[in-house]
């Protein structure tokens, strides 16, 4: 049975026995705790916790979850997948552990002919938590599990919380025997490969409290409303009825492992057993490789781009293993034209949107490929260098430090490090890698830490809510009555502020829009007008902490308020439409850029200020400036057409069928709001806007840059400041067409001419610099002294002579110096920032008998102050005091002097 017919199962299942189906939250989730959804009930948090009101009692879906905490293991267990598919089925305070049982037992064990996946029953295991007499009694009674097969397990394996104080419960799993050829008899504690888990149904009973560890807190009772959540392992369910040994050779991942192998000329499974602790180390590469590619083809099909931080940052890691995969088995040419296409093949059944989105995310791939291939070349000429300083210091040991430094800087795999130190037959310092790692782990977890806030951080604003919700009035009016719900300072909810005071204000109905997608918030005002006081008070801020709460930051100008007061809030118009005609413009914007990019320059965010606009996409390279001039006419034509700008409220199936733009990442309920422009933008939005596109007045594009790889950004003025641009552009223009003589027209040219007679002018500087400082290459020549068998030349040039001409004269020096016997340069000029150049220079009879030029610089720029490097013929530095000139030179002198090259 394929994939795609297990999902569809899944879904038909629990959608006959009354639950919603819900479609998958994107990969790249808005939760301060996640990078991504790494569990089926994430998105479904809100209704567990009770921030949200659920819109259904029980709900099903399919979601697309990444885990990378195990990336090690991957490859080497069954279990471990980076990408897989969660299948669960909730209930919302309707049934409980019966119905949960029942459903699932159902669907595992009836025959496919009846729609379930005819899973033999007397195969089947179940875990329960240790006191959890009641899941047992229906196990056993309910279901008619033997007891032998029922077992059960402590609080680490079978009861759940989030890890933060709130609802938990205990656990009941689902295990299959695959046979004894994956290990011995006994149940799951006794090989969890043999018994592979498929199900785990979870039981919210409880509500627990703050505690130190997965399995140290205290349970505080029983919940009010009890709640199922449970999950399907789509890729182990997969592998059990596809019958093969584990997640990675099922119909999703298979063809990209065999295609693969073919590449590498391997043979999948030749010297590896059932048992994943068999496995040859060729095909736990492999297992990598299938892996890795079809979680970055989802990654980057959710909108995720490769970076050095974040989300963008897993996905170059993952991407990265898998091409360091290719390269350890012996394949050295670009892997992903060969291997995505494949994964595109296995997951468009079950998400077609990857075939329709392939360009875009090849692009992505196939670059991050490249550039990846770029560093191993960087990263491998800086190890054959150190490999070479080792030998030459009669050394076996690459240190950690630079292990560490290849691996942190320049991304170069310590797989790969020591793959090529055993070829040099070098070692390298493990032990102090492996510490640097961990003390860098150590800092980015506690980063990590410092920055959570979680789910946990947010009592006050749930205390708030819990007071009713905000109704957002805003796309109607701008000025309406209020009443204050909640006055909310540093240390909880208030009974009242007063004049000075800054604080957050809650109202049962507000028309203040909260910062969201990409636009800032509204500012005004607030009036108290209660029996007894008055207030003015100026807002400052609108954010929303929670769903369906807006805090609206406050100073208190005057008067006192206190929760209860009737108040009038105003926003400020001004700043309102200001932040509207960019919001607008930058719907103009994004579809201009898709129009003439194409579909692959996808938003990946936005700021929307008065008179300003910041949007960033998703495009592989730079985008044209004629194309820019294209698109900045495309959107200011559009608002000489003064088209209607309208919105509604519809479902997703029907804005997805209308071709409403949503962005990526981003999660939306089971209503949206389509904001359209004519029959030019159609967009998911939430925000404010114009009621005509010719309201916006004018756009005027600055430019575009790179702020990440594969992500742009284009800056732009709107309305009046728009203007005001062009009007200082005018008068920069005539400016210079009344110095230069010259029509506005003709600047370009006369500028251009002018700039090519500049820089011919400092390239005959240039020329009559170097060949004065060449003049005295005779004379330094002449000055040569014989020390210790080595004809020495210490000099100091003019000052200010560039790099670039003192290497020229030293290199002149050298040459006229005796060829056959050893010679030695050095050449230091004070630099117009109160520093020191110099270069060393040996001939080829110097460097035959010991001496180098590297060696030289390293006593002359300790003794200068500075620092220096460099190779045998030519080394140069940069550095120190001026001062020191003659100590520099007579170190170098004495060291000749003492000895052979050798002991330089």
């Amino acid at each position: 049975m394929r994939s795609a017919e297990i999902r569809r199962r899944f879904l038909d299942h629990f959608a006959a026995n009354g639950h919603t189906v819900v479609p998958s939250a994107p990969l790249p989730f808005d939760d301060p705790n996640l990078l991504f959804v790494n569990a089926g009930m994430v998105q479904f948090v809100p209704y567990f916790i009770g921030q949200q009101v659920p819109p259904w009692p029980r709900a099903t879906s399919v979601q697309k979850c990444i885990r990378t905490q195990d990336i090690d293991e991957v490859g080497k267990t069954t279990r471990h997948g980076t990408f897989f598919q969660m299948n669960g089925n909730f209930s919302f305070g309707d049934y409980f552990k019966a119905e949960a049982i029942r459903l699932s037992w159902a669907l595992s064990t009836n025959s496919r002919e009846a729609g379930g996946f005819g899973l033999d029953g007397d195969r089947i295991w179940a875990t329960v938590y240790l006191d959890d007499d009641e899941a047992i009694e229906i196990w056993h009674r309910d279901v008619g599990l033997p007891m032998e097969r029922i077992v059960r397990r402590g609080k680490a394996d079978n009861f759940w919380s989030m890890g933060i104080p709130g609802p938990c419960g205990p656990c009941s799993e689902l295990y299959y025997d695959r046979g004894s050829d994956y290990g011995p008899a006994g149940g799951p504690e006794v090989d969890e490969d043999r018994f592979m888990e498929f199900w785990n149904l979870v039981f919210m009973q409880n509500e627990r409290g703050p505690g130190t560890s997965k399995s140290d807190y205290e349970i505080l009772g029983e919940l009010p409303a009890k709640n199922i959540d449970t999950g399907m392992g789509m890729e182990r369910m997969a592998a059990l009825l596809q019958g093969v040994d584990n997640l990675y050779e099922i119909d999703e991942t298979r063809p990209i492992l065999d295609r693969a192998a073919q590449l590498a000329g391997k043979v999948y499974g030749a010297r590896s057993g059932h048992a994943a602790s068999d496995s040859d180390p060729d095909d736990v590469r492999l297992r990598v490789i299938a892996d890795h590619v079809r979680t970055a083809l989802m990654l980057i099909g959710d909108g995720v781009t490769p970076s050095n931080e974040g989300r963008g940052y897993v996905l170059r890691r993952i991407v990265r293993r898998a091409v360091r995969s290719m390269r350890l088995l012996g394949y050295g040419d670009p892997a992903l034209p060969e291997l995505l296409p494949v994964a595109r093949d296995c997951m468009s059944p079950s998400y077609p949107e990857l075939a329709s989105d392939f360009e875009r995310i090849s692009t992505y791939a196939y670059a991050e490929e490249e550039a990846f291939r770029a560093t191993l070349r960087a990263g491998t000429t800086i190890f054959d260098t150190a490999v070479e300083d080792i030998r030459r210091r009669g050394g076996t040991n690459l240190s950690g430090e630079l292990a560490f430094r290849l691996h942190d800087t320049h991304g170069f795999p310590i797989d790969l490090t020591l793959e090529m130190a055993a070829e040099q037959g070098v070692e390298v310092d493990e032990g102090a890698f492996r510490r640097l790692m961990l003390e860098q782990r150590t800092r980015a977890k506690a980063d990590a830490q410092a920055k959570k806030t979680g789910h946990g951080d947010l009592s006050t604003f749930r205390a708030a809510l819990e007071l009713g919700t905000n109704e957002f009035t805003g796309y109607r009016e701008i000025e309406r009555p209020a009443r204050v719900q909640a006055v909310i300072g540093d240390d909880g909810l208030l009974p009242a502020a007063g004049a000075g005071d800054e604080v957050l204000l809650v109202l049962d109905v507000t028309p203040f829009y909260a910062e969201g997608g990409g636009q800032q918030p509204d500012w005004g005002w607030i009036s108290i007008n209660a029996p007894g006081h008055e207030a003015e008070l100026d807002v400052i801020d609108v954010q929303s902490p929670l769903p369906g709460l807006i805090a609206h930051r406050v100073r208190v100008r005057s008067g006192e308020v206190r929760p209860g007061d009737d108040a009038l809030a105003r926003v400020d118009v001004t700043r309102r439409r200001a932040v509207s005609r960019s919001h607008s413009a930058t719907h103009l914007l994004h579809t201009a850029l898709r129009r003439n990019l194409g579909d692959t320059a996808s938003q990946a965010g936005s700021l929307n200020a008065p008179g300003r606009l910041r949007f960033d996409f998703n495009t592989p390279g730079a985008v044209p400036v004629s194309a820019l001039h294209d698109i900045e006419d495309e959107i200011n034509e559009v608002l000489l057409r003064d088209l209607e700008v309208r919105w509604f409220v519809t479902d997703q199936t029907e804005a997805r069928r209308i071709g409403a733009i949503a962005m990526f990442g981003e999660k939306y309920g089971d209503r949206v709001r389509v904001v359209e422009i004519g029959d030019y933008s159609r967009e998911l939005c939430g925000g404010t806007h114009v009621d005509r596109s010719s309201v916006i007045g004018m756009v005027k594009l600055l430019g575009e840059s790179s702020i990440g790889s594969g992500v742009r950004r284009v800056e732009a003025l709107v309305g009046l400041d728009a203007f005001r641009f062009l009007a200082r552009e005018h008068v920069l223009v005539a400016q210079l067409a009344t110095e230069l003589k010259a029509q506005p027209d003709e600047l370009p040219e006369r500028i251009n001419a002018a700039l090519e007679r500049l820089r011919a002018a400092e390239k005959e500087l240039d020329r009559l610099r170097s060949a004065a400082v060449l003049a005295n290459a005779g004379e330094l020549a002449a000055q040569a002294r014989l020390v210790g068998g080595v004809q020495l030349v210490l000099g100091q040039a003019p000052a200010g002579v560039s790099g670039n001409d003192l290497r020229s004269l030293a290199l002149d020096v050298r040459g006229r110096l005796r060829a056959g016997d050893p010679a030695a340069v050095m050449l230091a000029s004070p630099t117009e920032d109160g520093r020191v150049a110099f270069v060393a220079a040996v001939n080829p009879a110097g460097q035959a008998a010991g001496w180098s030029a590297g060696a030289l610089v390293r006593v002359f720029a300790p003794a200068l102050g500075a620092r220096g490097g460099g190779k045998d013929d030519v080394a140069q530095g940069a550095g120190g005091d001026p001062g020191r000139l003659e100590a520099a030179f007579a170190a170098v002198t004495a060291q000749v002097s003492g000895g052979t090259g050798d002991s330089v």
